[in-house]
């Protein structure tokens, strides 16, 4: 009788299925995301706009981005665990797809796959510029031969 596979094991398995490495990738491509989009010039300036912070908690890596979009800036792992005005968690799996297009953030929250805290009124800020992130996501996971996490 073959030996059962441990939780560890299997989620070695499936990181070489696909799925991020390391936080160190979380922090590349969805935050990287965030720091290209705040310089751009178009987009920059929307974001800015809402005056909103928002802080991402992963799982599967563990790590946090937060976003404080009026002073563009972007803070990683633990030094991004402080309070902001909205927080989403999910798994870092859920926020590829999501930011690729193929999750709705309704649908996943009342399926308990994200988790909402602070003010969801405040995230209601970004829904019109979040489908602007979309295509830049999947350019830049494409750009860094990450095809593997680009949902088919």
């Amino acid at each position: 009788m073959p030996a059962a596979i441990t939780h560890r094991e299997l989620r070695g398995c499936l990181q070489i299925m696909g799925g991020f490495r390391s936080a160190d990738e979380v922090h590349q491509f969805l935050g990287g995301t965030f720091e290209e989009a705040l310089a751009d010039d178009s987009i920059g300036p929307k974001l800015a706009g809402t005056g909103m912070s928002l802080r991402m908690d992963y799982t599967d890596p563990d790590t946090t981005v937060r976003v404080d979009f009026p002073t563009r800036q972007i803070l990683v792992g633990a030094a991004a665990a402080i309070e902001s005005d909205a927080t989403l968690s999910m798994t870092a799996d859920t926020a590829n797809q999501y930011w690729q297009g193929k999750v709705s953030l309704p649908l996943a929250m009342a399926r308990g796959k994200v988790k909402i805290g602070g003010l969801a009124s405040q995230l209601l800020k970004l829904t019109p510029v979040a489908k602007d992130l979309y295509p830049r996501y999947v350019k830049m996971l494409a750009d860094n031969g990450r095809s593997d996490l680009i949902a088919k």
